[in-house]
């Protein structure tokens, strides 16, 4: 209420979020958090048995990996923040009053592991013979700072999920709203056990997408690499598939009941698991057909190698979709609703109106003469985080497909949005006073883009309605 709206009406505020957050989840779980013990490993094999020829292909890679995380990697997740505090800066703000020093913590965190990845890949070659051991010293500190990161921002986005804290000797968990007790909510480990698993699993599969395009390698180093990754993504299966049932179980089941709309489908329950079983069973063919010698080594091709990489890929992808989508109406549970308004507000706004505590707006108040345009200004503050006009998720798109015949007038609007909550469980009650109601519906009514009317047996399209902002 104190910022101004930031609005992308042709993407939408929450995709421009999304997509942010799944390009960098999907690089730095795999190749940050994941690649670099698989590094690590390989480097350490290699010192062992003395195959010179499997230190440099883990150098090889990790290039890749080092080019890609500090570059596209960190620009994301600086990303992240520039995108959340444009869109809803009020739950940054509201975060940041409690996860204060873990953000302080995760930073310099962060800034080491940037230093050790430095030094990791700067000293690799320079580093050889006696000096080895220090240079896997160097990797083994990179791989708990990397992993470090992710287990602090865990903590936050399971708080943002459940603000509770266990209570010892007892089954139950209660409301308390703390940095300290946000490491202890019933969501933070079985998130952070699947997040870790599937970092380190597909941080294997990535390896062994990129072992192909290296021409040069005789099948005696193929093998030689293709064999501990194999291991290394087979052991790691499990521990996915028990973490991934372990945080669906802790779920809340009134977030449980928002999966079938976020992953637009009615039977989630057959389909999680269908979906689960086939991403990960797709991320064990290839190392078990290498490990197993069913391909050969120096015949296992690039295009092969795709059907897990993009299987990792996906099921990252879907998993920050389901745990974004499952927590609403809410940013913070419990405190903060999906349109950056806090609930214990709700009562005010109902009495006086949002746009009279709303600092950008033009109207404050709702006349007959700026019905209309305040109305606008009411779907910006109150609907625009997670919906546009006539973007992603529009609200004519939402026409469509509940007034498919004809055209609601604004009463009929307004008995729906005042009661929309409760068949649409994962929007937010509207918050405004009767007169706000009405003025939203008027626009919304405005804004219509199309009906659908029978003309002689057949459908038309009618007139669009003039756009108003």
């Amino acid at each position: 209420m104190d910022f101004p709206i930031f609005h992308l009406d042709f993407i939408g505020n929450r995709m421009l979020i999304a997509i942010t957050a799944i390009v960098h989840v999907i690089i730095n779980h795999p190749m940050a958090v994941g690649a670099i013990p698989m590094a690590t490993l390989l480097e350490w094999i290699a010192h062992r048995k003395k195959w010179s020829a499997l230190d440099d292909l883990a150098y090889k890679i990790t290039f890749v990996f080092f080019v890609i995380t500090t570059s596209l990697g960190a620009m994301t997740g600086v990303g992240i923040w520039f995108t959340t505090a444009l869109v809803n800066p009020d739950a940054i703000g509201s975060l940041i009053r409690v996860f204060f020093w873990a953000w302080f913590s995760e930073w310099v965190v962060f800034f080491l592991e940037v230093v050790f990845i430095m030094i990791y890949f700067l000293t690799w070659k320079p580093w050889s013979g006696e000096k080895k051991r220090l240079h896997l010293g160097v990797g083994l500190f990179l791989s708990i700072f990397s992993w470090l990161t992710m287990a602090v921002i865990t903590g936050i986005l399971g708080f943002m999920m459940n603000t509770g804290k266990w209570v010892p000797f007892s089954y139950e968990w209660v409301p308390e709203s703390s940095m300290f007790t946000a490491f202890f909510n019933p969501l933070y480990l079985p998130q952070l056990i699947f997040r870790t698993a599937v970092a380190f699993l597909g941080a294997g599969l990535f390896f062994l997408f990129l072992i192909p395009f290296f021409k040069k390698l005789t099948a005696e180093v193929r093998g030689r690499a293709v064999r501990p990754i194999s291991l290394w993504v087979l052991a790691w299966l499990p521990v996915a598939i028990a973490g991934a049932i372990f945080y669906w179980q802790r779920i809340p089941v009134y977030m449980q009941a928002n999966a079938p709309v976020a992953l637009a489908t009615q039977d989630f329950t057959r389909w999680y698991q269908t979906i689960l079983w086939f991403l990960l069973g797709m991320a064990a063919i290839v190392p078990l057909a290498a490990l197993w010698g069913v391909v050969k080594p120096k015949r296992l091709p690039a295009a092969a190698l795709v059907i897990p990489f993009i299987a990792v890929a996906t099921l990252l992808g879907t998993f920050e979709r389901l745990r974004e989508f499952v927590r609403k109406p809410w940013v913070i549970q419990g405190y903060l609703y999906a349109n950056g308004l806090r609930a214990q507000d709700y009562p005010l706004f109902k009495e006086e109106g949002v746009l009279s505590r709303a600092t950008w707006v033009r109207h404050h108040q709702v006349t007959e003469e700026n019905k209309l345009e305040a109305g606008g200004e009411l779907f910006m503050l109150t609907c625009s985080r997670c919906h546009t006009v006539g973007g992603v998720n529009s609200v004519r798109t939402r026409f469509q497909k509940l007034f498919p015949v004809q055209k609601w007038d604004e009463e009929q609007l307004a008995a729906y949005i005042s009661t929309m909550h409760n068949i649409r469980i994962f929007m937010p009650p509207f918050p405004g006073s009767d007169a706000e109601l009405k003025a939203l519906s008027a626009w919304l009514a405005a804004n219509q883009h199309y009906a659908m009317r029978a003309e002689g047996g057949q459908t038309a399209l009618l007139p669009s309605a003039p756009v108003l902002k």
